[in-house]
């Protein structure tokens, strides 16, 4: 079964309750800015696992004292969906070591 794609006020909407998340087209994303190599290590482990639990896996891409995470709901067309939302939701929650 297809999930919904949200329309775009519900984006819009969505994206103001977040921390520093953009829309860039059809995802969700986040770049996230730490003092180490390490510490990006640990929160893209951190995301990882909170992405199982929701069953709903971003694309990560980790560099040097930095993580980007990219969400979209492929099964709603590689669209922004309420999984993405929620998903980074619990994200924005994380205490996590800030450069």
């Amino acid at each position: 079964m297809a999930t919904q794609a949200l329309g775009e006020a519900e984006i819009i909407e969505r994206l103001a309750r977040l921390n520093g998340w953009e829309r860039q087209g059809g995802k969700l994303v986040k770049t996230f800015r730490l003092p180490s190599y390490m510490a990006g290590l640990a929160l893209a482990t951190t995301i990882g696992t909170i992405a199982e639990g929701f069953d709903h896996h971003p694309d990560l891409s980790i560099g040097y004292k930095k993580v980007t995470v990219e969400f979209t709901t492929h099964d709603a067309g590689n669209q922004l969906s309420e999984k993405d939302f929620a998903a980074a939701t619990a994200i924005d929650a994380l205490p996590y070591p800030r450069a």
